[in-house]
């Protein structure tokens, strides 16, 4: 033996082994559930909410489907008359039927303008413009704009 190094007759440290990730802790399992129940929920949330805009879809494809048909035909009239009817059916998709069924001249056009800022609201003639023999000038792309807007962002109440 050699005074001088007295480390050199030891054996070499062992390292003790890896630890391993698998089995999962019990509060790995725990915060893993609590995700998964977490990402079904935000799913159903969201299918719920899709589904639940089906309508406004419908109605903003109808919406464009009668501005096309006012471009061939330029028929005013029949446009403001098919407008508001498209406005009244998805209305009482979102609203209590007792509170849109009856509604009608100014109290309709209210009803509509009360969820619109000041720009984005229909004008005066848009209600009674489909009953009378010559429409009124509007602005056809205003009322095409608002009740586009309308359809998006009305609250619903059922």
């Amino acid at each position: 033996m050699n005074p001088q190094d007295p480390l050199a007759n030891l054996n070499p440290l062992r390292q003790p082994e890896l630890i391993s990730w698998w089995p999962l802790a019990p509060g790995w399992w725990l915060l893993l559930c609590i995700a998964l129940l977490g990402l079904a929920a935000l799913v159903y949330f969201l299918v719920r909410r899709h589904r639940g805009n089906a309508y406004r879809r419908r109605g903003l494809q109808q919406l464009q489907q009668l501005q096309q048909e006012y471009l061939v035909d330029r028929d005013s009239s029949a446009y403001l008359a098919k407008t508001n009817a498209l406005l009244k059916s998805v209305a009482l998709v979102a609203y209590p039927r007792r509170d849109v069924a009856a509604r009608s001249g100014e109290e309709w056009l209210n009803f509509l303008n009360n969820p619109l800022s000041a720009a984005q609201q229909f004008q005066p003639g848009f209600v009674t413009g489909a009953y009378q023999r010559v429409c009124p000038q509007i602005d056809m792309e205003q009322i095409h704009r608002s009740a586009a807007t309308w359809i998006k962002r009305h609250e619903v109440k059922r």
